[in-house]
């Protein structure tokens, strides 16, 4: 019988330009890019198929029907693939907004950025977690996968300490880089305007000021497919 876990929505964020990564970007979306012969949205896919999660909406909006051109409806990954157009990017905390209505999450929801390669993603993980979160009396509106800063951020985003994500430093807490790998509150969303443009990064420090933000510390492999440069090392690697 499925673990009703596993029954969670999960979104793919692809609907950026990509602009770092041109020219490979001016004729196809950063998300189809490719690693070993597949797609970077193909292996979130398998993921998430291999995980048991069923229902998978994607945003897009440069090239977008490309993406639904080659991935269709999901039966190929054993998976129910919605989409979610955007005329324009409606950056992150946006893009999740207007696909709330695909997505009809009970309470949580995963979201993963389509613009990375974590090639033993670790979704099981981040699913137990939900039976965790939904116990606490705080609710946490997001459970983030952090990770080491890699060279091209140094500077990291959040403190981790105690599964307890932090805007400040405090005794004991380590910086760390968002990994782009989260779940989400619906509520976390709930006071933005459908439609309109918002980052995610407000949303996130505030509910952090309330203490309603958790984390996990990851040190599998993780890359942010940021140029072109460290896309052709990825494929020449032997991972």
């Amino acid at each position: 019988m499925m673990n009703q876990r596993n029954l969670i929505p999960c979104l793919l964020l692809a609907a950026g330009r990509g602009e770092r990564m041109r020219p490979l970007t001016d004729e196809l979306p950063k998300p189809l890019l490719t690693i070993k012969n597949k797609s970077l949205l193909a292996w979130h896919l398998e993921a998430l198929g291999a995980a048991g999660i069923q229902e998978v909406v994607i945003n897009h909006a440069w090239l977008g029907k490309k993406i639904v051109d080659a991935l269709g409806d999901g039966s190929q990954f054993g998976l129910n693939i919605t989409y979610s157009p955007e005329a324009s990017a409606l950056e992150t905390a946006g893009g999740i907004r207007k696909a709330l209505a695909l997505l009809k999450p009970s309470d949580y929801f995963l979201v993963i950025n389509g613009d990375i390669f974590s090639p033993n993603l670790p979704i099981q993980q981040l699913l137990d977690q939900i039976t965790s979160l939904r116990m606490m009396p705080s609710k946490p509106l997001a459970h983030l996968l952090m990770v080491p800063n890699p060279v091209q951020h140094p500077q990291g985003d959040f403190y981790l300490k105690d599964s307890q994500i932090l805007n400040e430093p405090k005794n004991g807490a380590e910086k760390l880089t968002f990994s782009g790998i989260g779940i989400y509150h619906q509520d976390l969303f709930k006071d933005l305007e459908i439609g309109t443009s918002a980052k995610l990064a407000p949303l996130l420090k505030e509910a952090i000021l309330e203490n309603r933000v958790s984390g996990e510390k990851y040190t599998g492999p993780w890359h942010d497919v940021g140029t072109p440069q460290r896309l052709q090392e990825l494929n020449a690697a032997n991972e």
